[in-house]
């Protein structure tokens, strides 16, 4: 089932918290609402589970609108699951129980049945008798998203669902989610302020501020071709390099690349640079170490260009530079991302090679 958002608008009294919001995802896509606490990503998703009333705009699931300024279909006529951030799960209900607990209208086979089915799709068997203080952080979290699908929702809504886990398990479960929602095929919308979590479980990422979409689109769209400053800086690590068009060329501290057709004006322009896009080569531009921390499989460098510009690299472990040594990289990027030196929109390339 689909879900649509089309420029919905909410707030408390005078105080606006969404502002013209929209978004589409089609029957079992994975969508994320991203962003910083207080730009509104969780008041987006009460709205669409219909705990919110609208001042404007729709929220359609499949052919039917199920909120308008006229028109709030209740919770539970809304076919929209909802996974609550501290899981909610009764302490006193088995984890059985706690599946079944939307179930009541079911025959007991055909309950039963399903119960058992979502529990060996959790990777819950063995554990139906158990009460949730015997669970693991992970087991919880898989009984509330269980519980969640067992009525067959048309849409899943997720909120902050890995933030009472730690790190590891975080990582871990963000996958088991996402082959568990593919599995059944479920339109899901979550809702997050990490961006490993969002890159990792989502198919469309959407950055708020202030209530308001920046950009939707796959994460690669969002961390190699963000919209402005703020969706590069939210979506990881990056640096800038001073530009200046000189012929058909780009050139910046890192050598010349090709001139983008679209680009901004003027003759300073901000070239923005991801640890990715930098390669060691001995015959490349010359580099100092200005300090690196060891990652496991990555090693991420600070690197002072000649110009005295500082940019990351993110090199592989076994590509170990002493701090003060001086190496040869170049920029491997297939596009260029560009802005205007004293503004905060961006202007990208299409695919090309780095160097001229």
């Amino acid at each position: 089932m689909t879900l649509e958002l089309d420029a919905i608008h909410l707030g408390y009294g005078d105080v606006p918290v969404i502002q013209g919001l929209s978004l589409r995802l089609e029957q079992g896509e994975i969508g994320c609402l991203l962003g910083a606490s207080g730009c509104g990503k969780t008041t987006a998703l009460r709205a669409i589970a219909g705990f919110e009333a609208l001042d404007s705009g729709t929220i359609t699931v499949g052919d039917r609108i199920v909120g308008s300024k006229s028109k709030q279909v209740v919770p539970e006529k809304r076919s929209v699951g909802m996974v609550f951030q501290d899981h909610a799960l009764f302490p006193h209900l088995s984890v059985a129980d706690n599946v079944a607990f939307g179930l009541r209208r079911l025959k007991a086979d055909e309950r039963g049945k399903r119960i058992g089915n979502l529990l060996e799709l959790t990777g819950l068997t063995g554990l139906d008798a158990r009460f949730p203080h015997e669970l693991s952080g992970g087991q919880q979290q898989r009984v509330a998203l269980a519980r969640a699908l067992a009525p067959e929702p048309s849409v899943l809504l997720m909120d902050e669902p890995f933030s009472n886990l730690d790190t590891r398990l975080r990582r871990r479960m963000g996958g088991e989610i996402r082959g568990v929602l593919k599995a059944r095929g479920t339109t899901t919308l979550l809702v997050t302020h990490d961006q490993q979590e969002a890159f990792a479980l989502a198919d469309q990422v959407g950055l708020l501020k202030d209530g308001r979409m920046l950009q939707w689109g796959p994460p690669y769209q969002l961390y190699h071709r963000p919209a402005n400053r703020y969706v590069a800086a939210f979506t990881g690590r990056g640096s800038y390099l001073r530009a200046q068009p000189d012929g058909a060329c780009l050139s910046h501290a890192l050598g010349r690349s090709p001139l983008p057709e679209k680009r901004p004006p003027g003759q300073e322009l901000a070239l923005l640079i991801r640890p990715d896009d930098i390669r060691p080569n001995r015959a490349g531009i010359q580099a100092r170490v200005v300090s690196h921390q060891f990652q496991g499989a990555d090693i991420l460098y600070r690197l002072r260009l000649g110009t005295g510009e500082e940019i990351n690299a993110l090199f592989p472990s076994h590509d170990d530079f002493e701090v003060g040594s001086t190496i040869g990289v170049e920029l491997d990027a297939r596009h260029l991302v560009l802005f205007p030196a004293d503004q905060s929109s961006a202007v990208i390339s299409a695919d090309s090679s780095s160097a001229v």
